[in-house]
């Protein structure tokens, strides 16, 4: 086991258990802006270094900087559709007019 390996383990499972308590907080939280609060960590870190962990074991070349690229694109579009899904919700529930601009 080379120290590639480590590091693509050590990645794999801090992103794995960012997308279990995720999940779990998913099941836990009952209201929509909470439940927004518990997605946005999976579309920011977990999904990010699950990409990072396959990068590091693809090792270098094309293969790693598409996975590279995907944990960017899922980072940066994570938060934008939070973002989003929250404005729409709030503007469903009242709290925000819809011609708002904020």
């Amino acid at each position: 086991m080379t120290v590639r390996h480590v590091c693509a383990l050590v990645l794999l499972v801090a992103g794995t258990g960012v997308l279990l308590l995720s999940a779990l907080s998913l099941t836990a939280l009952a209201r929509p802006f909470a439940r927004l609060h518990a997605l946005t960590p999976a579309t920011t870190a977990g999904v990010p270094l699950v990409a990072l962990a396959l990068a590091v074991e693809t090792g270098p070349g094309r293969a790693a900087v598409k996975l590279l690229l995907i944990a960017v694109i899922v980072a940066f579009g994570g938060a934008v559709t939070a973002m989003a899904i929250g404005r729409a919700t709030a503007q469903h529930e009242g709290l925000l007019r819809e011609d708002s601009s904020q």
